[in-house]
């Protein structure tokens, strides 16, 4: 257990912010795409026997499948997708473990098919989970949930606000977006063990050249060095993250994982890297901790490869010890329990980085929805009971799409032509071939993009209410926000899209005082809780 030990920086002032928020929690969820959560937004089916959900008269419209009539008239449904064509369709709470559906860099390009959108269950589709009609088929990649399942989001974007055009900053899985979150890009990769060749169209692998003498990260491979890492496929990244901006300006920070105290022993008995929580979803033991979506692993001013424990309660969020003097052991990197433990001492830093354990996340294959919605609202309905809460921000963001159906499509603006990894708009092609910092005068290859719309939601006292931001964003967006807000705008530079990317200030009203007022939900069901229920 942490102590609380008396430090230097004990009576230190919140640092100076642009904006009225001091605290930012980035809740970074996993492999949903827009469509597939608010796909019907806000109309629910409300069939008996499921958590009913019935909007408010002025719910603002979203780019939806329902609002594009895209439901009952499809270009997926026809014959270039074969046996597995097939319409958008609702999938209910009996349904809400699915399988893994194939995400990676090319494969989500080629379904796009130059912005027709319609070759999803030729190249994204996966359909190994059992089940009747499209759900057992690679059809099963146009699956869409509503308010009767995801509806703690449902509640949260009706009483806050959200984002309908909010992209990936390239095409791609988790650990890609894992790093845009915090670092704008994944070109500067560094190989440090496997044996894999770079990405082709017909053999994927994490890497292609970006055209410059380097390479760039386009699909999943651990951090290197982090113990619970596979030992023949780790790499590392150049170049800086937000970390190191927070550090350079004396911000607190952490990013908090799921499992990431090794030394824990789960109420199943198990321990170390192989900790694990059962799932009555998915009818599995899920690993709590995944290396590669460990953002600041990757980089090694900010990696924690042994997860060292922080000295006391009091550094979790500092470079320094509690003596003010010798360097932290845990450098940034804790476990989820760290966070409610800094929570409730009320030392939370100015910026949290949230990944909930694997089994909450809501990754395809081995998460879900229900056990997702139980992870979100207990951390939500906590946040909301703190006295910092009055100047907090929470984002829930995703990190990819995991492949599934979203009809929204948005030009590239990141440029590559690799001859094999990239086919948006052509064989190897994806955009015009113009250049975005490219050291050379090219487009740094592997970093096709935007890429797939997913959910994005701000939840806070500053949030406007029941609004839905159309303005194009993406991950990086997260990174340009903490610029701002905390660094005077500075840009981490070496080609990182916060440069470009836009901010997310029309989620936010700073005209008005705070609405202070908390929005509790039930863990279980996603439903608000009677203003009588006594939350504990």
């Amino acid at each position: 257990m942490l102590t609380l030990v008396s430090s230097a920086w004990a009576s230190t002032p919140e640092a100076a912010t642009k904006t009225p928020i001091k605290h930012l929690v980035v809740i970074y969820q996993e492999n949903v795409s827009f469509d597939h959560y608010f796909g019907t937004y806000p109309i629910a089916s409300n069939p008996p026997g499921e958590p009913a959900f019935t909007a408010t008269a002025n719910t603002p419209q979203a780019n939806t499948l329902l609002g594009a009539h895209l439901l009952d008239k499809n270009p997926n449904a026809g014959p270039d997708n074969g046996k597995n064509a097939a319409l958008p369709f609702r999938l209910d709470r009996t349904q809400a473990s699915t399988a893994d559906q194939n995400h990676l860099y090319t494969a989500e390009q080629m379904a796009y098919h130059d912005g027709h959108a319609d070759l999803f269950p030729r190249y994204t589709g996966r359909g190994t989970s059992g089940g009747t009609g499209a759900f057992a088929t690679r059809g099963q990649v146009m699956g869409y949930f509503d308010g009767n399942t995801v509806t703690a989001l449902w509640h949260y974007a009706q009483r806050f606000a959200m984002s309908d055009a909010a992209y990936t900053d390239t095409y791609g899985p988790s650990t890609p977006g894992a790093l845009e979150v915090v670092s704008g890009q994944t070109n500067g990769m560094i190989l440090v063990a496997t044996t894999q060749k770079p990405s082709t169209k017909d053999a994927a692998s994490p890497y292609i050249a970006d055209g410059q003498g380097g390479w760039t990260m386009i699909n999943d491979i651990d951090p290197a060095g982090d113990v619970c890492s596979l030992k023949n496929n780790q790499v590392m990244m150049s170049g800086k993250n937000i970390g190191d901006m927070l550090n350079a300006a004396g911000i607190s920070w952490g990013g908090f994982m799921g499992g990431f105290n090794l030394q824990t022993r789960n109420s199943n008995g198990s321990t170390g890297c192989q900790r694990a929580t059962f799932s009555s979803v998915v009818r599995e033991s899920i690993p709590d901790y995944i290396p590669h979506h460990n953002w600041f692993q990757y980089y090694a001013s900010t990696a924690n490869p042994t997860h060292a424990r922080p000295s006391s309660l009091a550094a979790i969020g500092h470079t320094l010890s509690a003596d003010g003097k010798t360097p932290d052991p845990a450098n940034h990197e804790y476990d989820l329990s760290d966070f409610t433990a800094v929570l409730a001492a009320h030392r939370l830093p100015a910026v949290s980085f949230i990944k909930l354990p694997a089994y909450q996340d809501a990754h395809a294959g081995y998460s879900d929805p229900l056990d997702e919605q139980q992870g979100i609202v207990e951390l939500v309905n906590l946040l909301q009971k703190q006295p910092e809460w009055r100047d907090t921000a929470i984002l829930i963001a995703y990190d990819d799409s995991d492949g599934w159906y979203d009809h929204a499509f948005t030009l590239p603006l990141h440029s590559s032509l690799d001859a094999e990894a990239d086919q948006l708009n052509g064989p190897g092609r994806c955009g015009t071939g113009t250049p975005f910092a490219g050291v050379k005068g090219k487009p740094v290859n592997g970093r096709c993009g935007p890429g797939t719309r997913t959910p994005f939601i701000l939840i806070s006292p500053w949030a406007r209410t029941n609004a839905i931001s159309h303005t194009q964003i993406t991950q990086s967006s997260i990174t340009r926000f903490i610029e701002d807000n905390w660094l005077n705008s500075q840009r981490l530079g070496g080609g990182s899209f916060d440069a470009v990317a836009h901010d997310i200030s029309d989620l936010f009203d700073f005209t008005a005082p705070p609405r202070l007022a908390p929005l509790f939900l039930d863990p279980e069901t996603g439903e608000q809780l009677s203003a009588k229920t006594k939350l504990q």
